[in-house]
């Protein structure tokens, strides 16, 4: 049976492509690349649940990468998972035809308790004493230590976080290369973020993206240079392409001028009460989605949410539905940023009372996405002896905070979330398509389509497919 690799290029576009990524550029002299309308919000979780299902988010229920949990009162993100995306995957309408077809997930997202073979996901293990080791779980539970001991611990801290870089990226590579090896599976899911983080950091236009893309092209020249000495067809997309940003949108901080937020004391801080505020956002790059407990003030919100600076739409009723994300998982309303606008989830109003993990990496804590993580707080003097002193105490059993983060928002020069008006800064899907040669676009849930196609057309002609 044919074998299919799909790697998931976070952040690529047809911008990016040219002199700094010469291998990838070659490679795509040969083929199809199309870009692909995103939706909104594009955003990691909605857009993969799209091309795994080919559902909108109002049928995965994937409406972001996090939501306010009605029933809970609380905002849930990043969960993994994958009873939470409604249904049917890629490989599970393979198997309709092929049982024997096998599928190897690698860090894409979803990726516990899912139908696939094999897979590897982000996750560390958190102690009854408030300590967390990194590490990763897998599917089955043996490979986790077979493939750390080939290949080491995942480099977590290069995953994400100030010192996000592509030693994560790296190892997400080999041990996709290492299942392929050990367990040859048909299908192969790759998610490889490191453009994320420099895009993100300094923007799409400066050195540092330049760097990242040269660094990631020679890491996709190895890869393509793999899987074809092993007849194994590669495919690519991305989730979403990345646009300059130069103003933080603090919704929480409007609503709570109002009077629509609800704080609780402690310690000293202040902690968002999710359940207790009659209006509140959940910031997601650039959407949020804003969740009224108060119904009665849905008129007065959605206007000063208009007229907020940064603020492009506002959508309730027929535009919600129209958007796809008609789903009691979303906001009542959908606020959208204007092009060079982003949303913070910060609800304070003096840093002093920030809750103690705004400092931190803390990404399932916080009630909101905070791109801030990936920096270090310029006040520190000297950054390496504060993290070093940090994890000497943490080794020797001491308790602490590694509030390394800083409160300034401003810091941030790329975002995503909002359908860009270019369609160069629009995601792609390239490989053999030459059904789509001409097309100047396709949607996100075409892409499902794309890709179920040219994994059947493999099986169908039978044997490998040159990379």
């Amino acid at each position: 049976m044919s074998r299919t690799t799909i790697l998931n290029v976070v952040g690529l576009t047809r911008r990016c492509l040219g002199a700094d990524m010469p291998n990838l550029t070659a490679w795509l002299r040969r083929k199809q690349i199309v870009p692909v309308e995103p939706l909104v919000p594009a955003v990691t979780c909605t857009m993969q649940a799209a091309y795994l299902t080919g559902k909108t988010p109002a049928q995965s229920g994937i409406v972001g990468n996090g939501w306010y949990d009605r029933a809970l009162a609380e905002v849930q993100f990043w969960k993994q998972s994958n009873h939470l995306v409604t249904g049917e995957k890629l490989w599970e309408k393979i198997r309709r035809d092929h049982p024997d077809f096998t599928t190897a997930k690698v860090f894409w997202w979803y990726n516990m308790y899912s139908t696939a073979d094999f897979s590897i996901t982000p996750r560390p293990i958190y102690r009854a004493d408030g300590g967390k080791i990194f590490d990763v779980y897998t599917h089955p539970s043996d490979l986790r230590e077979a493939v750390k001991a080939d290949l080491g611990e995942f480099p977590f801290p290069q995953f994400w976080g100030p010192m996000a870089g592509l030693g994560s990226t790296r190892w997400i590579a080999r041990s996709a290369m290492w299942i392929e090896e050990k367990h040859w599976p048909n299908l192969s899911l790759v998610y490889l973020p490191h453009l994320d983080y420099d895009f993100q950091r300094h923007g799409p236009d400066g050195p540092e993206a330049t760097q990242a893309l040269r660094e990631l092209d020679g890491l996709l020249g190895e890869m393509i240079e793999f899987y074809k000495s092993r007849a194994v067809k590669v495919l690519i997309v991305s989730e979403y392409g990345i646009t300059p940003v130069d103003q933080p949108v603090h919704l929480n901080r409007v609503l709570r001028e109002h009077g629509w937020i609800a704080w609780r004391d402690e310690a000293g801080t202040e902690v968002l009460d999710p359940g207790a505020s009659r209006a509140f956002a959940v910031a997601d790059h650039q959407v949020a989605h804003v969740y009224l407990n108060d119904h009665s003030l849905h008129a007065e919100v959605k206007a000063v949410l208009e007229n907020t600076p940064g603020v492009a739409h506002v959508l309730d009723g027929m535009w919600r539905s129209l958007t796809s994300l008609d789903h009691p998982r979303a906001g009542d309303l959908i606020v959208i940023a204007d092009e060079r606008s982003w949303f913070t989830y910060y609800w304070w109003l003096d840093d002093a009372k920030a809750p103690d993990y705004a400092r931190t990496v803390d990404i399932h804590r916080k009630p909101g996405y905070d791109p801030v993580e990936l920096f270090l707080d310029p006040a520190i003097k000297n950054p390496k002896r504060a993290l070093g002193l940090r994890l000497l105490k943490k080794k020797l059993g001491f308790r602490g905070l590694f509030d390394v983060i800083p409160l300034d928002a401003t810091l941030v020069k790329g975002s995503h979330g909002r359908v860009p008006e270019d369609a160069d800064d629009w995601p792609v899907l390239a490989g053999d398509f030459p059904q789509l040669d001409g097309m100047s676009k396709i949607s996100a849930v075409q892409v499902h389509h794309e890709l179920l196609g040219a994994i059947r057309r493999g099986i169908a002609k039978g044997g490998g497919s040159e990379s």
